[in-house]
């Protein structure tokens, strides 16, 4: 008896997800950096890049666009033990092109076509006839976007951040 986690298919995309070693494209640290940065992209970035139906591949969908819950873990002061912070909503996502690569996405919220559109931008980046094209166009404008954006925001917080020190008290 199959559970939902365990279904055919699901291990079908576990399996077969192993990147070629033919292409720069199959390193797992620069497709770990391009999905990170899929994920962060809001849904109007992914859509103003987006390519037209009629010059992709078939586009199967293995994994429909999903919608589930996951538990936040946090530390006391990033290095104390780990405890259960709250829920957030997740949307997972996986596509195939063809008979090409597959596709993967995971998003915080529960944008369904914004995780479809991630699943089908981590296929492309797999192939090699489109990975040059969008890593230039899509995932380094992006990069630098949200870059940007967490060093505004840490310069916000940096200007309210208290120094906590405490006095010795001499001998007496």
């Amino acid at each position: 008896m199959n559970r939902p986690g365990t279904s055919a298919a699901y291990l079908d995309i576990r399996m077969t997800n192993k990147p070629s070693s033919e292409h720069a494209s199959s390193d797992p640290a620069a497709r770990q950096a391009w999905l990170a940065v899929l994920a962060r992209a809001s849904l109007a970035q992914l859509q103003a890049q987006a390519p037209a139906a009629d010059t992709l591949p078939p586009v199967q969908q293995v994994r429909p666009p999903e919608i589930g819950m996951v538990m936040l873990r946090g530390r006391v002061g990033g290095a104390g033990n780990p405890f259960n912070l709250g829920e957030a909503s997740v949307v997972r996502c996986a596509v195939r092109l063809g008979q090409g690569p597959l596709g993967v996405a995971y998003a915080l919220g529960r944008d369904k076509r914004r995780a479809e559109l991630a699943a089908l931008f981590d296929a492309l980046l797999q192939d090699p006839q489109h990975h040059d094209t969008l890593q230039r166009e899509l995932i380094a404008p992006l990069a630098q976007s949200q870059a940007q954006a967490r060093a505004q925001t840490q310069h916000a917080v940096a200007s309210s951040k208290v120094e906590f020190f405490t006095f010795v008290r001499g001998e007496a």
